[in-house]
């Protein structure tokens, strides 16, 4: 990979991505304007306070052991630096903090670019699952698939989110519906947690659809997800949150309470996929369970929005997915207005959205959602965080929290939704380590 010309770097602060990442000092000065999206403790910003970005031009920020340790402008840097700590200098540029995507299925096997093409001709989304498409042909590819092949594809997905300016994402199991694949997955995604330079989280999803050897005993398979699986996972500690896709032919709202109830007791915080297809009440089961997120609500209604706002769910919009599959949008603006906290992720996996690209879900937000760019980066950072609960250390430039910073090629942050379908990043640092993307 290449270093590349955009920004001047002095001293030992930059790493190949096949390296350990051991936590840096960085001093990035000179930044034409920074985007810090602070929150002053907060954990989320909703309604009005997701357009305030924190703005700060001319601006520097040091980060110690990994960790930001001053923000603000250059004129007020005052600490004196050794000779040989390591700079950056962003002058033209635009720093951002690392854009989180909470919600993707990308450790996979095979693709499904056949169905892509069926659906160019007409085919729906559930016309192509009937057929023994969607998520059950991806599946089979996964049961078949190695632990190693499924980690050597996803490794190379992690490269190019940092390059993108992704520095942390959650990875869900789903495409196992079965014990030992499930568990095969989630193995993988815990150790590329470890092994690679991202922050990873990893997700059970084991309600994410109904197995074919189970597809006439959904209660069958209900059970085996909770009087199996979620124990396994759980006393293993193998994912952070508990999943269900929620929807008509899949699991219901009853189903989907049990088992995120149960993952709940196991230490798996709840999602859930949420009134993507059809107003099932998705959205009020999130509120009643206590969910960290109810992520799609393509189809959410007022009663569901009512209830993610008291409850404080984090409102988890794909924008990719309704682009993809001509199906709809999330009512975004319902839900800001409303006091929903809204993020935004890519949902990358290889049936409803074959991209990874956040800042193009930022102008899909805008153009399609009626989101505002400042918006869309609040709900790419800081409310992307939350819906990890990882707010308190990611998602905003501010001191104490990781530092995690991308740069891009602009003057103005409003390019990046703006100027689509180009990569304006130029450097990513996690944790104060400058990578070479």
């Amino acid at each position: 990979m290449l270093l590349p010309d955009a920004c001047s770097i002095r001293g030992p602060g930059s790493a190949l991505l096949d390296q350990p990442l051991v936590p840096l000092d960085l001093f990035v000065k000179n930044i034409t304007q920074l985007v810090t999206v602070s929150s002053g403790g907060d954990r989320v910003k909703t309604g009005p306070a997701m357009s305030e970005l924190g703005l700060v031009d001319d601006a520097g920020v040091l980060c110690e052991g990994g960790t930001i340790s001053w923000v603000g402008p250059m004129k007020e840097f005052r600490k004196k630096l050794p000779d040989d700590f390591p700079e950056l200098d962003c002058s033209g540029k635009t720093v951002l903090p690392g854009f989180v995507d909470s919600h993707t299925h990308m450790l996979f096997a095979g693709t499904r670019e056949k169905e892509f093409a069926l659906r160019a001709k007409g085919a729906t989304y559930q016309e192509i699952a009937e057929a023994g498409g969607g998520i059950v042909s991806t599946v089979s590819n996964v049961r078949s698939a190695t632990k190693k092949e499924l980690k050597k594809q996803t490794a190379r997905f992690l490269n190019d989110l940092l390059r993108h300016g992704t520095t942390t994402v959650e990875i869900k199991s789903g495409y196992g519906l079965d014990l030992d694949t499930e568990v095969k997955m989630l193995e993988a995604i815990n150790e590329l947690g470890k092994e690679e330079l991202m922050s990873v989280i990893p997700t059970f999803i084991g309600a994410h659809a109904i197995p074919a050897e189970y597809r006439q005993n959904l209660a069958g398979y209900v059970d085996l997800v909770i009087n199996t699986m979620i124990p396994y996972v759980g006393r293993k500690k193998l994912a952070a949150f508990c999943d269900v896709f929620c929807e008509e032919g899949y699991f219901g709202p009853e189903e989907t309470a049990r088992i995120l109830r149960e993952g709940k007791k196991w230490g798996m915080e709840p999602k859930i996929h949420a009134d993507e297809l059809t107003p099932l009440g998705g959205a009020e089961v999130a509120a009643e369970v206590g969910a960290v997120s109810a992520d799609h609500l393509e189809r959410a209604g007022d009663k569901g929005i009512a209830a993610l706002a008291r409850a404080g769910v984090v409102a988890g919009l794909l924008p990719g997915v309704s682009f993809f599959l001509n199906h709809g949008y999330a009512p975004a603006r319902k839900l800001i207005d409303a006091g929903v906290p809204v993020a935004i992720a890519s949902d990358f996996n290889p049936g409803s959205c074959m991209s990874y690209s956040m800042p193009m879900m930022m102008t899909i937000a805008c153009t399609q959602m009626k989101m505002t760019p400042e918006e869309a980066i609040t709900a790419a950072t800081l409310n992307g965080a939350a819906a990890l609960s990882l707010s308190s250390s990611a998602g905003s430039i501010e001191p104490g929290k990781s530092a995690d910073l991308i740069v891009a090629e602009m003057k103005d942050y409003r390019m990046l939704a703006y100027h689509f379908g180009v990569n304006h990043i130029t450097k990513t640092i996690k944790q104060g380590v400058l990578l070479e993307v």
